[in-house]
This record gives C-alpha cells, sequence and structure tokens, in this order.
C-alpha cells in the first residue's frame, strides 16, 4: 500500500494558533484642515483616509464644471480639484463656488496650478478666496532664480488666505534641477545606483525640499500635504515608503496615467492597496481615464471601495453575489444584483441624513442552492436565488434567519422593499436615538 509522505509540522503535539486577519495601524502624520463654510475635512492625524476626484470640464465653463462638481460630491468625493490653468478659468473659481453654494454643496475646491499659479493668485484673489486648498507641482513653477520667487508667492499667498498646500511632485514633470543634482551625485559614487532608483530618490528629495522651503518661508508643517505620482505600481510603491519614512507630513495616493477601465483600476487598487494595508495615505484618488462619454463619478466609486473592501472605511451597502456557473444559466441573480448595488448607491443622499450606520449594510444576492443560503445567512439581509433545475423559489434571509420565501414575477420588487423595510427598522431607530 502507498502512503503520503509524512509531514513533520502535522505530527506536532503543539496547539495549532488559530488563524488571523492582518490588523490595519495607520501612519501618524501631521493634520491639516480644508474648510469652506461649516465644512470641514481633515487630512491626516486620526482622521479617516479622504477620497477626492478631479474635474475634466474646462473650468472657464462654470455651469459645466459646477454640475460635475455636484455629481462628484453626491458620489461621495469628499473633496474636488479643479484645473486653473488660465485667467479665465481663474477668474470662473469663485463663480463655481457661488453656484456651489446656491446649490447647497459645500464640498471643499482645491485649484490646481502649473506654470503661471502665482500670477493667477495675485491677479485674481477671489480665486484664492475661494479655493480651499492650492496644488503646487515644484516641478513646473520656473527655473532658476524665478523658480525660488513663484515658488515662495504661492506659499505666501496660501499663508495670506489660510489655505493648506499640497506639494505634487510627478514623475513626468519632475524638477530637473533636483535630478540632474542626484545624478551628478550618483555619478561619484563607488556603486552608483540604477536610473530608475535616481528618478524615485529624485521624487522624494523634490518633495522633501520644497516642504523645507515652504516652512523657511513660514507656512506650519501640518498645513502641507505630500504626493510622488508615477505610473508604475512598484516604483508608486517605493517612493511612498521612502517619502512616508523621512516626513511628518499627510500623503495623497494616486498612481498617475492609470489607464482606462480595468486596467486602470487594477493598477490603482494593486499600488494602493498594499501602501493603506502598510498604513500609508491620508487621501487617495483612482485617476481613471475616462471611456468616451463615459460617468467621471467612477473613480469615486472605485476608491470608496477599495478602502470599504479592505475595512478601512464605509461610504454605502455592500452587495455580496457569486460570480455564476453552469448552475445559474439564468442572468437573473446578475441583473438583480446591478439593480440592488445601483439603487443602494442611489438612496445613499438620503439615507445617510436620515439613517446613520446605514453604510454598513451587507446584502447577498445569490444565485443557487449550493453557496446561496450560506452567504444569504452571513448578510445582514440576502436572498439565494433558484439555480438552473432548482424549484423556483427564493429565500430571503434576514439577521441569519430565513423570514420569507419569494416566488412569482415580482421576486426583484418585493426583495427591494424587505430591503428598505430593514433599513427603516434596523438604522431608524438609531436615527432617533441620535436625535436626527
Amino acid at each position: 500500500m502507498n502512503h503520503l509522505p509524512s509531514n513533520p509540522a502535522m505530527q506536532s503535539q503543539a496547539p495549532l494558533e488559530p488563524t488571523r486577519a492582518s490588523s490595519l495601524s495607520r501612519r501618524r502624520s501631521l493634520q491639516s484642515v480644508l474648510r469652506w463654510g461649516k465644512r470641514e475635512v481633515r487630512i491626516g492625524g486620526d482622521a479617516p483616509i479622504v477620497v477626492q476626484s478631479m474635474t475634466n470640464t474646462d473650468t472657464a465653463d462654470v455651469i459645466a464644471t459646477a454640475i460635475q462638481v455636484k455629481e462628484l460630491a453626491a458620489a461621495g468625493s469628499e473633496i474636488v480639484r479643479l484645473t486653473v490653468n488660465s485667467i479665465e478659468a481663474a477668474k470662473a473659481v469663485s463663480a463655481i463656488r457661488e453656484q456651489l453654494d446656491r446649490m447647497g454643496v459645500d464640498v471643499p475646491l482645491v485649484g490646481d496650478f502649473h506654470y503661471n499659479g502665482h500670477k493667477l493668485l495675485q491677479e485674481v484673489p477671489e480665486c484664492a478666496q475661494a479655493l480651499s486648498k492650492y496644488r503646487i507641482n515644484p516641478g513646473n513653477v520656473g527655473s532658476g532664480s524665478k523658480r525660488d520667487h513663484h515658488f515662495a508667492s504661492l506659499i505666501e499667498t496660501a499663508m495670506r488666505w489660510d489655505k493648506p498646500v499640497r506639494i505634487g511632485v510627478n514623475w513626468g514633470s519632475l524638477d530637473q534641477a533636483v535630478l540632474a543634482r542626484l545624478m551628478d551625485e550618483n555619478a561619484k559614487r563607488a556603486k552608483p545606483w540604477e536610473a530608475s532608483a535616481v528618478m524615485r530618490e529624485a521624487l522624494v528629495t523634490s518633495a522633501l525640499e520644497s516642504t523645507d522651503a515652504a516652512m523657511r518661508l513660514g507656512m506650519d508643517a501640518a498645513q502641507i500635504c505630500l504626493s510622488a505620482k508615477v505610473s508604475s505600481v512598484q516604483d508608486l510603491i517605493a517612493v511612498y515608503r521612502s517619502l512616508a519614512a523621512r516626513c511628518d507630513q499627510s500623503l495623497h495616493l494616486g498612481l498617475t496615467e492609470a489607464g482606462m477601465g480595468s486596467k486602470g483600476i487594477v493598477a490603482s487598487s494593486a499600488a494602493m492597496g498594499i501602501l493603506l494595508q502598510e498604513g500609508i495615505g491620508d487621501t487617495i484618488r483612482v485617476s481613471l481615464t475616462p471611456e468616451p462619454g463615459g460617468d467621471r463619478r467612477k473613480e469615486v466609486i472605485v476608491a470608496q471601495e477599495l478602502l470599504q473592501t479592505m475595512g478601512l472605511r464605509a461610504f454605502t451597502p455592500m452587495v455580496v453575489a457569486c460570480p455564476g456557473c453552469g448552475r445559474t444559466t439564468s442572468t437573473f441573480f446578475q441583473e438583480l444584483a446591478d439593480d440592488i448595488q445601483r439603487w443602494l448607491r442611489e438612496q445613499m443622499p438620503q439615507w445617510r441624513a436620515h439613517y446613520p450606520g446605514v453604510e454598513t449594510l451587507q446584502v447577498a444576492v445569490m444565485g443557487c442552492v449550493v453557496n446561496g443560503p450560506g452567504e444569504s445567512r452571513h448578510a445582514d439581509v440576502g436572498i439565494s436565488l433558484p439555480g438552473s433545475g432548482e424549484a423556483p423559489v427564493a429565500p430571503v434571509f434576514i439577521d441569519g434567519e430565513r423570514r420569507v420565501t419569494l416566488k412569482g414575477d415580482h421576486i426583484a420588487r418585493d426583495f427591494q422593499e424587505i430591503v428598505e423595510s430593514y433599513v427603516k427598522s434596523r438604522f431608524g431607530k438609531l436615527s432617533e436615538s441620535q436625535g436626527v
């Protein structure tokens, strides 16, 4: 008789240790505050990781930009960044802010400045006032003596209006003076670094030296957030690990030029997921290239889902659904899962105001008898739909117990009503206790 080879580890008499989930410990950074009216968004320190996005409208088009900002804010973007690249765009910022205020949208706006930001903020002070934060790229504020003067002008304007800044360096617009200096230093090493390592160090050095320069000008260290964006996953991880170890400032994460569709989502999630797991990152943006006619809000949804699936924050009820197999030849469960997920997101603006905690709700929409009942029991509300050849009935589980069985042509509508009733019953009580 043949025997499997013995495993010494299995023969050990020592008690087994329980399998443990990783615990996430955040890097503690300095905290800055973005303000508009009564709205405050805190970045860093003990604040939750913040989701931000960026418009792709022409900022000079006040109505189109205000509408897109409103859509992004409604989707859950807690900060929205605008391109401010011309005198027309700068003059439009205060009008955009006024339009948003009239619509009851108090999301803080960040101005994205390149090349001429020092000039625009000086010439259009109402723009400087209407923004809640300025993004400065030290790689394109100027060269030589002009660079220091332009950078100082941006920092002094920020201090005058009491606005925090993000010093954001970028692989594609790296400060060439810093890079040249580090390349010269590298050439003198006994064992020179690879070119890619010098580039990564140049990104980190540029961010840190610009931070020191801003603080010498009198800016509070906590008012400075840093970012160092590249388009390679491994480079991004390496750069942020180094940056996190060498400064106390809050960090904005983002994979620049991430790409379109699934490629952009996967690349951003892979890079930022690792950094977030290590406790690095205080605010994030998923920089997706929209498909033609695509929805700009998708980058907000992906950022939220990344944080929520990692257990870092909760934004909206999540739907668990099976992937489907030969037992589920009908697409009904797929359609129901998609409809429920979309419906839950649509309800959130109203639910968030009336049902505190509703974002933690878990819903399961399963497609057959194999895992359907089990997954449905694990969810707050779950439905196990019939698979191929199974009886045309759908048991519904609430808080782990089978409560009702749906059948007929209105299963989707009936299940939606059950979910809504559950939300009102469970989270409405919490609302009453908190006086909402």
